[in-house]
Formats: C-alpha cells, sequence, structure tokens
C-alpha cells in the first residue's frame, strides 16, 4: 500500500518505478516538473523520458540509495537536468522491489527574514537536528544530520520524511511530526531503521518539539536524533541471552533441544537456521573427542525459518548429509570456531558448485550471508549450527557472532545433557530388561500376563516383578518398587529380584521372607551413605504363595499397594492385606493374610505408577483398574492392554509401571494321593507297593522304579530320624511327579558324601542323582522333604 500524502504534494517530484523498470506512480509534481501527465507516462519505461545513459556509472542497482544529477526529457522536448534521489524500497515486507525517485521543487524558495524556521540555532547542536516546516516538508538540518542522512542540505529541502528515507517506517514518523503541529506540545519516538545508505538498522531517539513565531503559533517541528544503537543492541542482545537461556533446554530431548534453539535464533539473530548433529559411533557411545576428517555426515536435527514451511531447507529433520570440506558445516567443525561467509565475497564459491541444489536455493530467497557455529560442550563436538539471513539486508557482525556463540554454547550444554540423559536411559533399559523376566514360567498352580513400561521422562526406576516356581506345585508371585530412578533403582531392583529369589528357594513364609529383604535393604543403605550418613535406598514390595491343591493364597506387603483379586462371575475387590512398613526401616514387624481362591480367579499385582496421576488421586485410580478388570474375558494380555490404555496417558506414565496377572488353577484331588506312615520301618515296603498302585491308576508305571527308591529312602529317613506323625504325599500333572514326606522335626536332612566303609549317609545322594531336584521347606508344624521327578522321555 502506498503511503499517504496529506498537504501539498506538488511541492516534489515523485516516481516510482518497479523492477521492470516501468514507471507505476507519477504524482502532481513531476507533471509540474516535466510536464507530463500521469495518464501518459504510467506503464512506460522510465528509461524513455531519461536522456542519456543516467544515473551514471557509479550507479549500482544493488544499492539501497544513489542521488545524482539526470537528465530528462520534458513533454514539450526539452531537456530538463534534475537532481534527483533515488531509494530501493518495498511495497510490503518481503514484496517486489520499487524505485522511488523524487527531487524537491521549492527547497530553495526564498524565505522571510523574520521566518521563525530559519532562525533556528542548529549549527552548536552535537546532535542531528531537522526542521520541518507545516507541510512538513524539510526547511533546514544541520550538518551533523547530513551525515546522517548522507545527503548535502541544499540538495533535499523540500522534501518529506518518505521521500528522503524511503523507509516504511517514514509513515509512522510522520504521523508523529503531525500531532506536534496539531498539538503544540513536544514528543519522543524510538525507531529503528538504517541511516543513511546503511543496510544494518539503527536505533534512534527522536525528539520531537514545536517551533513557534512571534504569537504563539506553530510554524514548524525541530527533530533531534540520538543514535543510541550500542546500548540499543546490547540490550537486544541481553534479552536474547535471557530468553534463550529460559526456553532452551525445557526437556531432556535431543530433538526438542535443537528445535528450541532455532526458535530462538529465528527472526532475533537470523532469518533461517539449521542445527546439524553428529550421530554417536554406536548406541550409548560417547560423541566423538578426537579430530574430525572431512567429509562429515551430519543429522539435522532442527530448522526454522521465516518462512512458513521452511522452503529454504534441503534435508527435512532426521535425515542424513554428507558435507565436503568447503561446506560451511564442515569449515567450522574442522576449524572449530565461528565462520562466517557471504555471497559478495565469493567464501561460498566451492561450496555451491559442489551442490547445485543449495546454490539453486540460496538464488531463490536471496541468502547471502551464512555463520557456522558449532556446537561444543564439555570438550565434545556435538554439531553445528548455521545461521542464514536474506530477508534482513546487513550481514553478520563480530558481535552477532559472540552472541550466536553464547547462545549455542547454552544449546550445546543442553544438548549434551539431553545425550547424556538418554544413554544413562538406554543403559538402565538395557539393564533393567536384563534382570527382569523375558518371560513367565509355565506352571500347574497360575497362567500369567505381564507388561513393564518405563518412565516418560523420569528415567527407568527400580519397578520388578517375578513369578517363581515352588516346591509342591506351588508358585510365588512377587512384585516391588525400588525408591529413585536411573542405572542405581535398576541395580538395586537387580540385588532385591535376586534375594527374593534366593529367600523364595528356601521356602520362607511371605511375612519372614519380606523380615529378611528388610534387613538386607537397610544393609544396602548403610553401603549407600558415605561418612556415616545414612543412605537413601528404600523400596516396596508384595510377595504371594498360591498353592494349587489346597487353593489358597497366603500374601504379605511391604508398603507396596495391595492387590485387586475378581473370583469367577465376581466383580474385582482389593485384598484386605496389612500395609506393613517399607523395606529399609528396620525392626518394624510384617503380617501375613491368607484366603482362599476359586480356581480361575484373577490376581493383579501392580506398583504404583499405574494407579497414581496428577489428574486423579489414588482412589479414583483404583476404581479405574477395578472398572478396566471387570472387562475381563479370557485373555490375560488383552487385559493387561486394556488396563494400561484405561489407566495411562497418551504420552506415558509419568513414573515406571509394573503389572502382574495371574489366573489360579486348581489341581484335581484325582492327581494328589496322601498316606500316613505308622513309626515301624517294616512297613515301608508296603507303602512302596500302594504307591506302584497308585501310578498304575495313573498310568505312571515307567516312574514307578524311580518313585519306590525315592520313597522308600524318603520314609525310611522320616522314621529314623523325624518325629510323628509322618505323612506321604503324591502329586502329579502332565509334566512331573512330586514325592513330599512331612513330619513334625524340624531337623533338616543334608547332602553328604559317604565314605568307602560307611554303612549308609547314601540315600539323599541317590535321592539325587534320580531326580530333577529335591529340597526341604519348613512349615509350622515341622518340615517337609520332596523330590519331583520327571514324566517327560528325554530326546
Amino acid at each position: 500500500m502506498s503511503p499517504v500524502y496529506p498537504f501539498d504534494d506538488a511541492a516534489t517530484a515523485r516516481a516510482v518505478i518497479d523492477a521492470g523498470g516501468r514507471l507505476v506512480e507519477w504524482n502532481e509534481g513531476a507533471q509540474r516538473l516535466l510536464g507530463w501527465p500521469a495518464a501518459e507516462v504510467l506503464g512506460r519505461r522510465a528509461a524513455d523520458l531519461v536522456i542519456g545513459t543516467a544515473p551514471g556509472p557509479e550507479f549500482d542497482p544493488r544499492d539501497i540509495r544513489w542521488h545524482g544529477i539526470v537528465t530528462l526529457r520534458h513533454q514539450d522536448g526539452s531537456e530538463v537536468p534534475v537532481w534527483v534521489l533515488v531509494h530501493r524500497t518495498e511495497a510490503a515486507e518481503g514484496g517486489p522491489v520499487r524505485w522511488l525517485v523524487v527531487t524537491p521543487l521549492e527547497g530553495d524558495a526564498p524565505r522571510a527574514a523574520d521566518d521563525p524556521l530559519e532562525q533556528v540555532g542548529l549549527l552548536q547542536s552535537p546532535c542531528a537536528v531537522a526542521i520541518y516546516d507545516e507541510r512538513l516538508r524539510l526547511r533546514r538540518m544541520n550538518e551533523v544530520m547530513a551525515q546522517v542522512l548522507e545527503l548535502p542540505e541544499e540538495r533535499v529541502r523540500g522534501l518529506r520524511v518518505f521521500e528522503l528515507t524511503g523507509r516504511r517506517q517514514s509513515a509512522d514518523i510522520e504521523r508523529h511530526l503531525r500531532r506536534v503541529l496539531t498539538t503544540g506540545q513536544g514528543h519522543d519516538v524510538r525507531t529503528h531503521v538504517p541511516a543513511g545508505g546503511d543496510v544494518r538498522g539503527h536505533a534512534w531517539l527522536a525528539r520531537m518539539a514545536p517551533v513557534t513565531d512571534s504569537t504563539g503559533r506553530v510554524r514548524g517541528v525541530c527533530v533531534a536524533a540520538h543514535d543510541f544503537t550500542e546500548e540499543y543492541l546490547a540490550r537486544e542482545r541481553l534479552q536474547l541471552v535471557n530468553e534463550a537461556s529460559v526456553r532452551i533446554g525445557t526437556t531432556l530431548d535431543v530433538t526438542r533441544t535443537a528445535q528450541e534453539l532455532a526458535e530462538v535464533c529465528v527472526p532475533a539473530l537470523a532469518d533461517f537456521v539449521s542445527v546439524d548433529l553428529l550421530d554417536p559411533p554406536d548406541s550409548g557411545a560417547e560423541p566423538l573427542a578426537g579430530p574430525l576428517s572431512a567429509p562429515i555426515s551430519l543429522r539435522r536435527a532442527a530448522h526454522r525459518s521465516l518462512n512458513p514451511g521452511t522452503p529454504e531447507a534441503v534435508i527435512k529433520p532426521g535425515h542424513v548429509d554428507l558435507y565436503p570440506a568447503p561446506s560451511p558445516q564442515a569449515d567450522s567443525l574442522l576449524a572449530g570456531h565461528t565462520i562466517v561467509a557471504t555471497i559478495e565475497s565469493d567464501d561460498l564459491e566451492d561450496w555451491l558448485t559442489w551442490d547445485p541444489t543449495r546454490l539453486e536455493r540460496i538464488k531463490e530467497y536471496g541468502i547471502h550471508s551464512t555463520m557456522s557455529v558449532p556446537i561444543q560442550a564439555r570438550g565434545l563436538t556435538l554439531g553445528v549450527a548455521v545461521l542464514a539471513r536474506f530477508r534482513r539486508e546487513d550481514p553478520f557482525t563480530p558481535d552477532d557472532v559472540l552472541l550466536a556463540e553464547e547462545v549455542t554454547a547454552r544449546a550445546a550444554v543442553c544438548i549434551d545433557n539431553a545425550r547424556r540423559f538418554s544413554r544413562e536411559r538406554e543403559t538402565a533399559l538395557a539393564l533393567q530388561r536384563s534382570l527382569l523376566p523375558r518371560s513367565l514360567p509355565r506352571t500347574a498352580a497360575v497362567d500369567g500376563a505381564s507388561r513393564y513400561l518405563p518412565a516418560a521422562r523420569a528415567g527407568v526406576g527400580g519397578d520388578w516383578f517375578d513369578v517363581i516356581p515352588l516346591s509342591g506345585m506351588r508358585v510365588a508371585m512377587v512384585v516391588g518398587d525400588v525408591v529413585g530412578h536411573g542405572i542405581q533403582a535398576s541395580a538395586t531392583m537387580g540385588r532385591l529380584r535376586t534375594a527374593v529369589r534366593t529367600l523364595a528357594d528356601i521356602d520362607l513364609a511371605p511375612d519372614e521372607l519380606l523380615t529378611h529383604l528388610d534387613d538386607l535393604v537397610v544393609r544396602l543403605s548403610a553401603e549407600a551413605g558415605s561418612e556415616g550418613s545414612p543412605g537413601e535406598v528404600g523400596a516396596t514390595c508384595l510377595y504371594a504363595v498360591y498353592d494349587p491343591v489346597s487353593r489358597r493364597c497366603t500374601m504379605a506387603r511391604a508398603g507396596h499397594p495391595p492387590p485387586v483379586v475378581m473370583v469367577p462371575g465376581g466383580e474385582p475387590v482389593q485384598v484386605e492385606l496389612p500395609a506393613g512398613p517399607p523395606l529399609g526401616l528396620g525392626g518394624l514387624p510384617f503380617e501375613s493374610t491368607e484366603l482362599e481362591l476359586r480356581e480361575g480367579s484373577v490376581l493383579a499385582f501392580y506398583t504404583d505408577g499405574l494407579i497414581e496421576s496428577r489428574e486423579r488421586d489414588v482412589d479414583a485410580g483404583h476404581d479405574l483398574l477395578c472398572d478396566a478388570l471387570a472387562t475381563y474375558t479370557d485373555s490375560l494380555d488383552e487385559t493387561c492392554d486394556r488396563i494400561l490404555h484405561a489407566l495411562l496417558p497418551p504420552g506415558g506414565a509419568p513414573d515406571d509401571v509394573a503389572l502382574l496377572l495371574a489366573r489360579t488353577r486348581g489341581l484335581p484331588a484325582s492327581q494328589v494321593a496322601t498316606w500316613h506312615i505308622p513309626a515301624d520301618p517294616a512297613l515301608v515296603a508296603p507303602i512302596r507297593k500302594q504307591v506302584v498302585e497308585q501310578l498304575e491308576v495313573w498310568e505312571l508305571l515307567e516312574a514307578s522304579f524311580t518313585a519306590e527308591l525315592v520313597v522308600s529312602e524318603l520314609v525310611t529317613n522320616a522314621i529314623r530320624y523325624g518325629a510323628h506323625p509322618i505323612r506321604l504325599r503324591l502329586i502329579h500333572d502332565a509334566t512331573t511327579l512330586i514325592c513330599e514326606v512331612s513330619d513334625t522335626s524340624h531337623t533338616a536332612p543334608h547332602l553328604r558324601r559317604a565314605k568307602t566303609f560307611d554303612e549308609g549317609g547314601r540315600g539323599l545322594l541317590l535321592v539325587a542323582q534320580l531326580t530333577q531336584r529335591w529340597g526341604s521347606r519348613h512349615t509350622t508344624e515341622g518340615k517337609t522333604i520332596w523330590a519331583e521327578i520327571g514324566l517327560l522321555d528325554e530326546e
């Protein structure tokens, strides 16, 4: 849109020429100067009105301003030598280039001796001062203002502000001048425009004051301009650095941090910014610390432009490109410092010759200056940021380099932190995956399904779960949560999981197992402390043992969320279970609870990350869990997924989540046989016979020889060394036959090697050789010795 010119428009001859050299504007003053009406010249080539080769050999179309004497053709055919001022301008920001041509027509008109505008003292002022008359046309200016405008006063008298500068900001300046002229009150204006023919913007404080005559009438406006560019730029740099410290590094995501760097620099420092990073040598490895060599492979992490869609970019984010030695990226990385290059100085000639695609983009968008800043942190080279200008006409300055390096240094630390976090997270995840069960064991007691999800942002924690087969077809189920995140939490989790498996192997009751586990956590806390200060190792745990023969489940918890159980045909309910103290407090008791479960009951064990959320309380989380579990059909895996989908936000859980679902199975009474053994060694033979008969009923005669020997040895030992009553129990499923002998003595047998002339001591050695495994467990009444015999033939 063309500016609006109030007041007298004929005091200046003004024309506008488009990029094709044709006249598109012609005012009344131009007709007054050359006689041509607008209707006869608009659309014609401007060169048709010029006589000779003017505007002269010193004219360069790349300049933003030119002034000199041109000989023009009058309508009557005569020649008119005219001093003209030519501005390169734009109709709008980013619009087509046009040329504004102006010359004053009344600048040297005689003035009255008592004209107040002629009497204003100018020559002694150290500031740039200009006087505008009632028509807002320049009447006078001092030498300082002439130096600022780089125009002689005698040539430009009578021109308007827009005609003097050719800048879009001139309309605002004239508006403020008009305000002073009409109100008679002074006014201060801050603006940012180039000075004279300089392409760089300058910050100005213009103090405008009315000029009055002896009667007090306002006859014009005096403008004193103060250049405070250095202070303005210093404040802008400080503001940008402060903004960078706030906006860069809001997450521990490398790509997001790189994008924040690009967004901070555009448009404050550049018109286009690309951030390219070096890929680590291997997953989880440190970036390269040694010297680089060209060509350099870089992955585009982010870019930003003033133009929507970033059309200047040749590489898309996430893609890798190879940069040879002439490229700005490789040159700055090889040199280890910032490199500024411009098109005019041919600094990029070799690079653009090598890459015609980029050459085409540079020509298309008018990129004229680039600045390549290495991204370095802690002695490591992470990548490079390339800043380019095309909308801003001024090239990068040394101050711009310092500013870009400071902002990039802040971003480099954040990128390095994000990468270190990612490496630690991947290491912790790998450690956690190696410590967690890859698959749940198949048991006769339960069918299971599980899920583990690491925290979306907080890092890998110490959540774990496990299913542990026990003797007598029983199974232990455990879920726990170590306080904290990271490798330390994962390592502590691994130690606790191993301890639970060891304690479960000796068949401790749930409350007793948690007591031993609590002692271990206390010791770990002491080891984690320094100089006598206790450590901060803590954990919660839930331990349950299910027996498919009795269909009873015994469980205890140490500060862990209670499980949810759903019996067939019923609704999910939370198990009433004493909370118990968290592990690591030491010396506090744990309590067990026993409940009977129908076959097909579903138990849900989980960590607090599943039900706790900032958006809802724990009770609401429990309700959602129960609602999701209530939709269970037959698939435990589908139910796991449904629970996670119902309780976790789309972006991932804020804390680690472990979920274990177990569907109970019952062992039919037909697969269990029990005998009460009298205290008479002579009755061992009849017992062996009854065992063989039972195996024949079960169609397991292939195991009868081994079973006879095992039963004979275990029963004989119980009669000799145990206490009455004694009980023999056989349990079998499709793959295993279990022999159990129980008595009321708490003395456990142990395997030893018999000497050559010993008459005994070989029985348990024989049992160990004939069975898959054997062992003992303590009960409330005494102990049970058990042995497992495999029923599947080895291939």
